[in-house]
């Protein structure tokens, strides 16, 4: 009788400590240092700023005829925030990753409840309940409107929760793997992506329809929680009592089935096996990778071998590919969605090139102390040049389909395919001359690029990346000129259109050129200041 007395109340008190838990790593977090505190406490300023603002709209949005699509939207964008960020930010909650507690005598029910009461500690709950305020005022009228939406802002907000956990919990073997914290790199894709396309839905939103082009979305959403959790609210207020309850029962339903989820796996990561009981033998034979096609699509001796590393790098390197992804994001969405808005220029697909271009700046750097290896086979310019024209034609494999792609999309979309030759030219003398400039400066101004946190410079090395890319950039939009100034004096001209297809091998031939160029002026330096670059890179 003691035994089951003593299982009930320590089951009873999980929740208080799982909540001390959460604001003791919090507390201790903020105590590491100064910067950190300093810049916690910003965001929360920003965060509550930026969420009184909003409660503001939509407290102002009351009476408007389409303010229930509105927040009906805003509630389905919020959830669906809710569930992709433990994906792209699993270290942003030590409390995410319930393999820490599975040690510990607790089972799954009470450390549910547990840690669904520690998650409304923070500043993204607080934020949500904003928005959940502010969209049941906007939509509310009459007393059964508000009383449902009393039922409606908790429950709305403990299905965002439990989403969350539930999809931190159903990957979380993935996202504690070093593939798994891979995804965090698509976060620039996905901001990048985002911020277009909310950009792109304010314009059009501008335009004529306005507000009323959100009623389709929004009646289909008003039953999807927890969006149907508001569509309650505002069901009541139309007198519609009978779909009201049925959205707010689906809403709990919601809840309901989603704690299951959340337990069920978390049942799961207690008792089954991780990768850590496994035998290493099954774990490298299951992530042993082929290597055999690559190799033989590439030039062989030292320069197939350079390009092959480099290659690797952008593929399992986190940082590296972070860098790609982003810069082939954007290298897209800048002149597509120009495109789409009518405002665009074909010239601005030469951004596509300008993006990868960067990725030649900094070479060493990715390679952090493991430049020693690659600084122990350079042994004379000859060695250096290789090695750097290894690393030009890896970038090149990527970069030259890539630029001529969203060249040729561009054009499309605009249908302006006159001014395809002349564009792609002018692409490829802009990606030679980034190449030239990005070695002689990967040799002159090499930085750290640290390996853990969210960092791309040491501390200390933040002037040599700036003097690093922005000079490079502007070098390397000097070193273009001949080809920029062709191109406008071609377009001026009467009979330019005539000639205006030369551009295009010209713009590739003096690229080619510019690159060589380069490359052999780096090579002498690279060589020489090989224990600099050394120390450099090593920094971090």
């Amino acid at each position: 009788m003691s035994t089951s007395t003593s299982g009930v109340s320590s089951e009873a008190s999980i929740t208080p400590v799982v909540v001390r838990l959460k604001l003791s790593l919090l507390r201790n977090g903020l105590r590491q240092s100064a910067g950190r505190r300093a810049a916690y406490i910003t965001s929360v300023v920003v965060v509550l700023l930026f969420a009184a603002l909003q409660l503001l709209g939509l407290i102002a949005l009351r009476g408007n005829a389409h303010a229930a699509s509105v927040t009906v939207l805003l509630i389905a964008v919020m959830a669906l925030g809710w569930a992709v960020m433990p994906l792209f930010f699993p270290s942003g909650d030590e409390t995410l990753d319930p393999t820490r507690l599975v040690m510990l005598p607790l089972r799954p029910h009470p450390l549910v409840r547990a840690l669904l009461v520690a998650s409304l500690v923070g500043i993204g709950p607080l934020f949500t309940l904003c928005l959940l305020v502010g969209s049941v005022i906007s939509v509310a009228h009459g007393t059964a409107a508000y009383v449902t939406g009393v039922v409606a802002v908790p429950l709305a907000l403990l299905v965002c929760v439990a989403l969350a956990r539930a999809v931190a919990a159903a990957n979380i073997r993935l996202l504690s793997s070093r593939k798994g914290r891979d995804l965090a790199v698509l976060s620039g894709l996905v901001i990048a992506i985002g911020a277009q396309l909310v950009n792109f839905g304010a314009q059009r939103l501008g335009s004529a329809g306005g507000l009323s082009r959100l009623d389709p979305a929004a009646d289909v959403l008003r039953w999807v929680p927890p969006g149907s959790a508001i569509g309650a609210v505002d069901s009541m207020s139309r007198g519609s009592y009978g779909v009201g309850v049925a959205q707010l029962v689906l809403s709990a339903a919601a809840l309901v089935g989603l704690l299951a989820l959340w337990s069920r796996h978390l049942t799961l990561l207690m008792t089954s096996p991780d990768g850590s009981t496994l035998q290493a033998g099954e774990s490298a034979a299951r992530e042993r990778i082929p290597t055999g096609g690559l190799r033989r699509l590439l030039p062989s001796g030292r320069t197939g071998t350079v390009m092959e590393r480099s290659l690797r790098y952008v593929w399992r390197d986190p940082k590296t590919k972070a860098a790609w992804v982003t810069s082939l994001a954007i290298g897209l969405i800048v002149p597509v969605f120009n495109a789409l808005q009518g405002t665009g220029s074909i010239y601005f697909a030469c951004f596509a090139a300008g993006m990868l271009g960067i990725q030649m700046y900094n070479q060493f750097g990715q390679d952090t102390s493991a430049f020693w290896m690659v600084a122990m086979a350079i042994a004379s310019p000859h060695d250096a040049y290789v090695e750097l024209r290894g690393r030009a034609l890896a970038l090149l494999v990527i970069t030259l389909p890539y630029a001529t792609l969203v060249t040729v999309l561009t054009t499309a979309m605009l249908d302006d395919w006159s001014k395809l030759p002349e564009v792609l030219g002018l692409s490829f003398a802009l990606l030679g001359a980034m190449l030239a400039t990005g070695a002689w400066s990967s040799a002159r101004f090499p930085y750290s690029i640290p390996q853990e946190g969210y960092k791309n410079v040491a501390p200390g090395q933040a002037g040599l990346a700036w003097i690093a890319i922005f000079g490079g950039m502007v070098s390397a939009a000097l070193l273009t000129a001949p080809v920029i100034v062709l191109t406008i004096w071609l377009n001026v001209t009467a009979d330019g259109d005539r000639w205006s297809w030369l551009l295009l091998p010209l713009g590739a031939g003096y690229g080619a050129l510019i690159t060589a160029f380069g490359l052999r002026m780096a090579a002498p330096r690279t060589a020489r200041r090989l224990p600099e670059i050394l120390a450099a890179v090593s920094k971090g």
